[in-house]
């Protein structure tokens, strides 16, 4: 596997993690134990994951032509 690919798998790992953080906090998945400090963990998560997502993009973009 190659560094780009490494890269790329990588985000797309981070991504779905965070997705899936804030899915379980922001839906109530922790139930009574939800704190304030976890709500915003799960809308940070959020923000991050949609920020990820640019830079995969991005890095997908500039890859192309500077790395083989």
């Amino acid at each position: 596997m190659s560094l780009k690919a490494f890269h790329i798998f990588f985000i797309l790992v981070a991504i779905f993690i965070s997705i899936g953080f804030a899915a379980w906090v922001i839906l109530g998945g922790a139930g009574d134990q939800t704190t304030p400090g976890m709500r915003f963990m799960g809308w940070f998560s959020a923000v991050l994951s949609v920020c990820l997502v640019f830079y995969g993009v991005n890095f997908i973009r500039k890859a192309k032509s500077i790395i083989i």
